[in-house]
């Protein structure tokens, strides 16, 4: 079954993208947001801004901590959801990452749980990034936290069914052209479905090259939501945080 390029403007937005992966563990991002807030120390009056932020989970916590936030998101079914959650300092808007939305707009940019490296074209994640970096202040910073690579790669699960709602979702994964490809497929009332997540496998070097072009430096990299150290061998995440 053909894909269109922008996969993820299919599956995102698709009900059975949300039944596959309801069980995703909340805590344990309100334990990430926890950390980073402690690391970064943002001031009250923080401008932030929770880039692909899905169905809200990371903006709306973070709110709740007292922060004015925006989240932005290509799925018009995840905006759809989240908006039942704004108030005067909390807000959701459907957007593309590749164009700016508020330029110097924001003191902190969240790009979280790999969000990042979805394009065809490869230098379309570095339009992104410039994207992103035009909403910054000057002096403003972005944490992207991205899989990392070589670690998921090397424990690669090739074939698995899962079972959620009563629809069992057969998946593969495989490294093809330099992506992970993981397909989907399963039947729902009759009706075969295939969805395609392609997430280009960015190493630790590829991103270092497209902080360069978008001109941003590099303060540190954490290997976990703990913000442990990170190891290229063991650990399970790459979290960057940078400066404009």
């Amino acid at each position: 079954m053909a894909q269109p390029a922008d996969w993820f403007s299919t599956w995102f937005d698709s009900p059975y993208y949300h039944v596959l992966y309801k069980n995703r563990d909340v805590h344990e991002a309100q334990r990430f947001m926890d950390n980073l807030l402690a690391y970064l120390q943002p001031k009250p009056t923080c401008q932030l801004l929770d880039l692909a932020c899905g169905k809200g989970r990371h903006a709306i916590y973070l709110n709740q901590k007292g922060y004015d936030v925006i989240g932005l998101d290509l799925s018009a079914r995840s905006i759809a959801y989240a908006r039942q959650f704004e108030n005067e300092r909390l807000h959701f808007y459907r957007h593309d990452m590749r164009d700016v939305f508020r330029p110097e707009a924001f003191d902190l940019v969240l790009n979280l749980f790999t969000s990042f490296g979805y394009f065809a074209n490869d230098y379309e994640n570095v339009v992104a990034l410039r994207a992103t970096t035009a909403a910054l202040k000057p002096g403003g910073r972005l944490v992207i936290d991205f899989m990392n690579t070589p670690k998921v790669i090397s424990r690669l699960v090739a074939r698995e069914t899962k079972e959620e709602a009563g629809i069992a979702f057969h998946i593969t994964r495989q490294v093809e052209q330099g992506f992970l490809v993981k397909t989907i497929r399963f039947q729902d009332r009759g009706q075969e479905f295939e969805f395609v997540e392609r997430v280009r496998a960015l190493h630790y070097g590829e991103f270092l090259e497209y902080f360069g072009l978008a001109n941003l430096r590099l303060r540190a990299v954490f290997g976990d939501y703990q913000l442990g150290p990170f190891d290229p061998e063991k650990s399970e995440r790459m979290i960057f945080v940078l400066k404009k």
